[in-house]
């Protein structure tokens, strides 16, 4: 449900900043078999928790879980498990008919996934990325670091209050709170209690749709 009690809940902002797994698309079954062999190959199995990887750049998680890798080569092997796992990416409910609404120029994509695995999931779920995005390539810090949400907005031509996040893990409503973005948070990875950072809360992407207002904003509407 919208987190705020006063349903339906009319928004009006310059753009919009998406991330990508749990927000576009599921890729969850891809990324845990992708992890499960990284972690075989470690003798790691049941040290670790997936959950603890959503939401952040693959090579932050190499780095908190064995920093005494060549995080290079690992980085590597990561992503070509990553093309080899296909198989169950999909467009989450809402999202495609979301994204047919927007202008071209007030969205884009904030993910802490490489460009070149974003490139490969977002067609093969039926999503025609934009030209300009944000992945873990292009920033130093990836989140919970506000960096790759000011990035999304510059690339926009906007300031980061300008924006609305739309997020699903814990480190990236830490992202766009700290770039100074207000940050709507939907229920595909985490309980409600995970997300209570965001500024709302609603199931899906169903819930949201998009116009074009009469002073050139955007009116995002929340409703359930």
């Amino acid at each position: 449900m919208v987190s705020n009690p006063l349903a339906p809940l009319i928004l009006h902002v310059r753009g919009i900043l998406f991330d990508m797994d749990g927000v576009l698309i599921s890729s969850i079954n891809s990324d845990e078999r992708s992890w499960s062999r990284w972690a075989r190959l470690h003798n790691m199995e049941g040290t670790f928790s997936i959950q603890s990887t959503h939401g952040r750049r693959t090579i932050d998680t190499l780095r908190a879980l064995r920093p005494d890798l060549d995080l290079a080569v690992e980085l590597k092997r990561l992503e070509e498990f990553d093309a080899e796992e296909q198989d169950g990416v999909l467009a989450l409910p809402g999202a495609r008919s979301l994204i047919a609404t927007l202008p071209a120029n007030a969205w884009t994509i904030v993910t802490s996934a490489s460009e070149r695995v974003m490139r490969q999931r977002l067609p093969f779920a039926g999503i025609t990325p934009p030209n300009s995005i944000i992945s873990a390539d292009h920033v130093t810090h990836g989140k919970p670091h506000p960096e790759p949400y000011i990035s999304g907005a510059r690339i926009l031509g906007l300031a980061p209050s300008e924006c609305l996040v739309i997020e699903d893990a814990p480190a990236g409503i830490k992202a766009g709170k700290a770039a100074g973005c207000r940050v709507l948070a939907v229920l595909s990875s985490h309980s409600a209690d995970d997300l209570a950072g965001a500024d709302w809360i609603i199931p899906s992407l169903e819930c949201v749709t998009a116009t074009r207002a009469h002073d050139g904003t955007i009116a995002v509407r929340l409703s359930v």
